[in-house]
């Protein structure tokens, strides 16, 4: 059976070289980075320049045979804006781009402005840094209220990480019921393993909010492949929201540092778990529809040598 496969959580960078919660993260070499106070294996250590770019993830995309991605965005990676509007220019008919904005003070309405102006489809709150040392950015402050209205005003899809649980779910209600035609989608899958995951997952039951799994092979590591624990959370969240709630995404590529590409949705196809038409909906026919991808390519199948 053959698939359309969208990836609705993937990231690109050139080179990560910022500061999170006042610790550095920064670009080594061989795949690693300083981050925040360790070493980390933030690539796969193959990719040695430390440059993660749309030409790599393609070649990844095209041998696992999926057609599409949505490139989102991370604080830890720095702002990416420059590349990913080059990136999408590019490759319009593979990548939708979030751009994103300094959330973590005050002033990122103009920059919104800016970005929408430049073409970007999509902006990305990652909410769970927004829960800052020296005072939380509350989600429906009023700067952020205008920008939502303007988001919805010019159809501006919004992609959110919240924090772990319940903590900024009353917002994002507040925000929901304010603004009832700005496209939302939930990334991380809530957090799913973290406690009250599913309060993140009920939002989808509005008709504007989506959920996408970015993550979730990762937030399923201690078990690893081929991740039961994880068919099982997809299988409570589509009994809770349905299935056409629902959508695949990688975290690429911090997840192939354990994982291939393929194997991080190889899993769903394999699951007994699954129906057929679930598998479609949530492998990528949720996320065509949601994100408005157009016509895809049709990718073929080539075999490895272990085959």
């Amino acid at each position: 059976m053959e698939y359309t496969i969208i990836d609705a959580h993937a990231h690109l960078w050139l080179r990560q070289d910022t500061v999170v919660d006042g610790l550095p993260v920064r670009t080594l070499e061989n795949g690693r980075s300083f981050f925040l106070n360790e070493v980390r294996q933030m690539l796969p250590p193959f990719m040695i320049d430390g440059k993660n770019t749309a030409e790599v993830f393609l070649s990844n995309m095209d041998y696992a045979q999926v057609s599409a991605a949505v490139i989102t965005q991370e604080y830890i990676d720095g702002i990416q804006n420059d590349y990913l509007s080059e990136v999408a220019s590019r490759y319009p008919d593979r990548f939708l781009v979030c751009g994103m904005c300094e959330f973590r003070k005050p002033g990122f309405l103009n920059q919104a402005k800016e970005l929408i102006s430049k073409g970007f489809k999509a902006i990305k709150i990652p909410a769970q840094r927004l829960l800052l040392k020296d005072g939380r950015v509350m989600l429906n402050c009023e700067e952020m209220m205008q920008l939502f209205h303007l988001m919805e005003e010019h159809n501006i899809i919004l992609s959110i990480d919240l924090a772990d649980g319940a903590e900024q779910v009353p917002e994002m209600e507040e925000i929901i019921q304010e603004c009832p035609h700005l496209k939302v989608a939930i990334g991380h899958f809530g957090m799913v393993t973290r406690p009250d995951w599913k309060e993140q997952i009920l939002l989808a039951r509005h008709p504007n909010v989506m959920v996408e799994s970015g993550g979730i092979t990762w937030l399923f590591n201690d078990e690893f492949y081929p991740f039961k624990g994880a068919v099982k959370a997809i299988r409570e969240a589509a009994d809770l929201v349905g299935m056409e709630k629902l959508m695949w995404g990688s975290d690429y590529p911090r997840t192939i540092t354990a994982i291939t590409y393929k194997m991080s949705y190889d899993f769903l196809v394999k699951s007994s778990e699954l129906t057929e038409n679930e598998k479609h909906l949530f492998l990528g026919e949720n996320a065509k529809k949601f994100y408005g991808f157009g016509v895809l390519p049709t990718l073929p199948y080539i075999k490895n040598m272990s085959e």
